[in-house]
């Protein structure tokens, strides 16, 4: 539905914006709104990019524990014939 907004719907909710807020308070809104959107979109950037390090370190792990060679038994059994 928001990707079907147009040329008309925008020009119609800048003249509806202007009205509530006045000419003089739309610049200071608009640029709060953008310095908002700026965070916001810093804020997804680090959590994503801290969940993918977390995956990555986990991925190590598994590898190395399935690198890691199991030990032999401890009860001595090993090599002994009956």
């Amino acid at each position: 539905m928001l990707g079907s907004v147009g040329m008309p719907e925008l020009i119609i909710i800048m003249v509806i914006a202007l009205m509530v807020f006045g000419p003089r308070r739309l610049p200071e809104l608009g640029r709060a709104v953008g310095q908002t959107i700026n965070e916001f979109k810093k804020g997804a950037n680090d959590l994503r990019n801290t969940v993918e390090e977390e995956v990555r370190r986990e991925e190590q792990r598994t590898r190395a524990a399935q690198a890691e060679p199991t030990p032999p038994p401890a009860d001595g059994t090993q090599g002994r014939t009956s």
